[in-house]
């Protein structure tokens, strides 16, 4: 089945600016084809209060403009899901800290939970090395280019619960935690985790 894509067009402080969510891939029976993109999403931020609200909400323009950009692409791979990242219109030089959490973006910074993990920490907010680390969650990274633009990916041979991977967060520095600087929420897919929690 092919999943359609989305046009939207997201006002920015009142400047035209237009935004894109699309969603789209060939899937199958048992899910996505390896290597084909499962998701594919991408949007200009915005601020909370924005006219027309954007999936990608920034909560610090001086880190993530408005009508910068970001792209999330979700793909199938043998066991497991890979996940990439690309930004274009961030402060350039900066290190930014990004990470797949648990719930969709909102108007609130903390709307889109903890961290996905793999294996959930019985504690949270997880604070445990033990849970908290790019093995067990999934990190893009990135420090922004001259010209404002990043990339990052991961590869994991697992996938996610159903309902419990909702978003991206870029946070104000790399690692574990960190100041919430934008959010943007993505819709994605469920993998077959059963196979690799049994390996």
């Amino acid at each position: 089945m092919v999943v359609p894509g989305v046009l939207v067009r997201v006002g920015v402080g009142g400047m035209a600016a237009v935004g894109v969510v699309s969603v789209m891939g060939v899937l199958g029976a048992s899910g996505a084809v390896a290597g084909t993109p499962s998701v594919r999403v991408e949007a200009r931020f915005a601020p909370p209060t924005a006219f027309i609200p954007s999936p990608a909400v920034t909560y610090d323009q001086r880190l993530v403009p408005a009508a910068s950009w970001i792209e999330v692409v979700q793909r199938g791979v043998e066991g497991g899901t890979a996940v990439t990242l690309r930004v274009r219109g961030m402060k350039p030089g900066h290190a930014y800290g990004v990470h797949v959490h648990r719930k969709p973006c909102g108007a609130d910074p903390e709307a889109a939970g903890g961290h996905y993990q793999h294996r959930v920490d019985p504690v949270q907010p997880s604070k445990n090395p033990a849970y908290l680390n790019p093995e067990n969650e999934v990190w893009l990274d990135f420090t922004a280019g001259a010209d404002g633009s990043g990339s990052a990916g991961a590869v994991h041979g697992w996938g996610f619960r159903p309902g419990e991977a909702s978003s991206v967060v870029l946070h104000h520095e790399p690692g574990g935690a960190g100041d919430r600087a934008a959010c943007f929420t993505v819709p994605f897919e469920p993998r077959a985790h059963a196979k690799a929690d049994r390996a």
